[in-house]
């Protein structure tokens, strides 16, 4: 939750009061898909240098080529069946500028959260050694500015950082 960053900010600062080391780093939901970390977790971590360190950085799997995935004959666990039916026509986005940039979704997905300096280094789970190989390919990987702007178009985010995103 967004309250994290202010946590996070206090326990700094109170960490700093005491001469203490204070925290490292931050393990928070963050993909593609679920981007609040942006409001006030990420900013606060690169304020105070704390690394981040994404967990569930495909969304489940979500973000590896679900229909794809679908489309070779595979199933879909049952828990992301209903999310992909209602996520059908920014999964076919994603996937199909992945294909125009030639590279598999979990790769531009890992890319994505490696582009933003405050990211460590995301938590993957790799079940099979070409997963394995895709995500080390993640981080020689670079996306440009319009590769960007169109994943944003795709998965919008919460507006940018607060108190800026809450304006209107």
């Amino acid at each position: 939750s967004n309250f994290a960053g202010w946590h996070l900010a206090r326990a700094q600062e109170t960490a700093r009061a005491r001469h203490f080391m204070g925290l490292i780093s931050e393990q928070s939901l963050y993909n593609l898909k679920d981007r609040m970390v942006e409001l006030e977790v990420l900013p606060a971590c690169k304020a105070y240098g704390l690394g981040v360190i994404p967990w569930s950085p495909l969304a489940g799997g979500l973000l590896g080529g679900a229909l794809q995935k679908i489309e070779e004959g595979r199933r879909a666990e049952k828990d992301r069946q209903k999310e992909i039916v209602e996520r059908r026509p920014q999964l076919e986005a994603w996937e199909a500028f992945c294909k125009e940039l030639g590279e598999k979704p979990a790769d531009v997905a890992l890319a994505w959260l490696l582009h933003n300096p405050v990211v460590t280094a995301p938590i993957i789970g790799p079940r099979t050694m070409e997963q394995l190989t895709g995500s080390l390919h993640a981080l020689e990987l670079k996306l440009d500015e319009a590769a960007l702007k169109k994943l944003d178009e795709i998965w919008p985010g919460p507006g940018g950082e607060a108190p800026e995103a809450y304006a209107w």
